[in-house]
């Protein structure tokens, strides 16, 4: 189905595992004109979430129609390096790269059926977190693995490419610089450090699929992959239950029992020294990769945090440019405590380096890239 000539509406959608966020844009001025969060899904899963999505559409912007739905998809391998018309093929390879995010690929899969059955006469789009990570020069993308491994798609991919390309586009106009030398932290529930020079991402931290990298709510980030071959030989513990371990019973929770930041935060102010050894750990784990981006980038000019802990977690921004002095950043206690806003700038007087809180929009960002699809493809029939 070939893209409208003219976009009334656009309703982004951005599916999780028991989540479903929806925006709804006026192309043109990307205003949003409606928008929500359905959580805790039922029974009937995203189908049920699509039908309460649609009351509220019809609630808030009845007189508004729908003429295209874009959709955030997080994985889309090394095939698509920005938005695409969602077609059989797309879908195909949507579903083909679903084991490498099984908690994300079919949660977008089952949105995008129940959209097209709502919406049948409407395009659909995918807008790939991987996208933004194509740019990544062949040293960084490459694993140390045999040619005919690497072939086969084994190689870093990189996640949160929306919001790691939101991050460097707002940092660099807030800052009034194209050529930003910036380190972009999305520190949620999933969790991860992008170096980006220019606009362009030259490395991440995350890799094949998001279980590399930083530390996270319930995900290991880096280990020795040796440690997967102990647990089945020494442990014999069966791969699907090693698999559940690494993604769903570390990170945080494997060192303190809870993935949630803020009961953390609340245990360290009590005392409690699994709740100090996990953020120990999860801080150093973030100063590492500011460290080692620093050294790619050259240097750095400007640091960002973004996402649920990256935003709401003044003592996690303390402690991960806690020492980073001699890069240059420093930050000032009290800007950082009352950070607020789509932009706060927390840095101190004397810091070399600019350090930014972003408030996440991913979903503003996938309609910025749709419309500049669409501006491009109507430019292009309008060619003599």
């Amino acid at each position: 189905m070939a893209l409208p000539e003219t976009i009334v509406a656009l309703l982004v959608l951005n599916a999780g595992s028991s989540s479903l966020k929806f925006r709804l844009f006026a192309p043109d001025s990307l205003d949003e004109l409606a928008g929500g969060t359905i959580e805790d899904l039922d029974i009937d899963g995203h189908a049920g979430a699509f039908a309460a999505l649609r009351t509220q559409l019809q609630r808030d912007a009845a007189e508004t129609p729908v003429t295209a739905i874009a959709h955030r998809v997080v994985h889309g391998g090394d095939r698509y390096a920005g938005p695409v018309v969602i077609d059989a093929a797309v879908e195909a390879a949507i579903a083909a790269l679903s084991p490498l995010a099984p908690l994300h690929n079919p949660a977008s899969l089952a949105v995008i059926r129940v959209a097209r059955d709502a919406f049948p006469a409407v395009p659909q789009l995918a807008v790939f977190d991987t996208a933004f990570h194509q740019t990544l020069p062949d040293h960084a993308w490459r694993y140390a693995v045999a040619e005919e491994i690497s072939r086969r798609g084994v190689r870093r991919h990189g996640f949160h490419g929306i919001s790691h390309a939101d991050v460097a586009r707002r940092a660099a106009e807030f800052l009034g610089r194209d050529n930003l030398k910036l380190v972009s932290l999305h520190l949620g529930q999933g969790a991860s450090a992008a170096a980006i020079d220019s606009g362009r991402c030259i490395d991440t931290s995350m890799g094949l699929t998001p279980l590399e990298g930083l530390v996270m709510g319930t995900r290991s980030g880096d280990l020795d992959p040796a440690l997967i071959f102990h647990l089945v030989r020494e442990h014999a513990m069966p791969l699907p239950k090693v698999e559940a371990l690494l993604t769903r019973e570390s990170g945080l929770k494997g060192l303190c029992g809870s993935g949630d930041m803020r009961e953390i935060l609340g245990r360290l102010a009590a005392g409690d020294d699994s709740a100090r050894l996990a953020l120990d750990l999860y801080c150093y784990r973030i100063r590492k990769y500011i460290g080692a981006y620093s050294a790619a980038l050259g240097g750095i000019d400007a640091l960002a945090f973004t996402a649920g802990v990256g935003e709401n977690a003044p003592e996690v921004r303390a402690r991960a440019c806690a020492g980073l002095a001699h890069l240059g950043v420093r930050i000032d206690p009290d800007r950082n405590r009352l950070a607020r806003g789509d932009i706060s700038p927390i840095h101190a007087g004397d810091s070399t380096v600019a350090v930014l809180v972003i408030r996440a929009n991913e979903e503003f960002e996938i309609a910025r890239q749709v419309r500049e699809l669409v501006d491009t493809a109507v430019s292009q029939r309008n060619e003599p």
